[in-house]
This record gives C-alpha cells, sequence and structure tokens, in this order.
C-alpha cells in the first residue's frame, strides 16, 4: 500500500535530500559518512510522521482521538 506523505514527512524529506546531497561534495569521510547517517535518519522520520498525521487524520474524522505513544 502506498501511503500519501504528508506535509512534516515532506518537510523531513527534503531535509535528507539536503543532507545527502552536502555528503556528496564531502572531501571527508567521516563528515560524509555522518551526513547520510543523519539523512537516513530524516528519512526514517519523514515515514514515522507520516504515519502519525495519517492515523491522526482517520482517527479526527471517525470523531476519536488519536493518542501517540513512543
Amino acid at each position: 500500500m502506498t501511503m500519501q506523505m504528508s506535509r512534516r514527512g515532506k518537510e523531513y524529506l527534503e531535509t535528507a535530500q539536503s543532507l545527502l546531497r552536502a555528503a556528496r561534495t564531502m572531501t571527508d569521510i567521516v563528515v560524509a559518512t555522518r551526513l547520510e547517517m543523519l539523512a537516513n535518519d530524516y528519512q526514517r522520520r519523514a515515514e514515522k510522521a507520516s504515519s502519525v498525521d495519517a492515523a491522526r487524520s482517520s482517527a479526527r474524522s471517525a470523531g476519536t482521538r488519536y493518542e501517540s505513544y513512543p
């Protein structure tokens, strides 16, 4: 199932893409690797944010309250 990316998820994804672009220009492999790791973290955040936002939206349309638990 393909999920629509939320606005918050898109912002995280844009940040991840910017970090990956910066990592590609780095000559220092340690800095490049850290930027790639951070980009991966932001991609996971994008997916999670979109899932949470979709659940909240569904709960609102169903008239229930959505609680986000870690």
